[in-house]
């Protein structure tokens, strides 16, 4: 794995967890973890079609 990304990963990473951070504060943390659920469903389906 090259240095750009490790970078990548950590920064996606980062990005993340202040995005749970922010959706706690807001209070729409029931929102994210649906919209995580099925986007993680959604990429299945399209990885099993191609």
């Amino acid at each position: 794995m090259g240095l750009l990304s490790k970078i990548r990963s950590v920064l996606y990473g980062s990005a993340k967890a202040l995005g749970d951070v922010n959706a706690v504060a807001k209070g729409t943390i029931g929102k994210r973890i649906k919209n995580r659920i099925l986007g993680k469903i959604a990429g299945r389906i399209i990885r099993k079609t191609d």
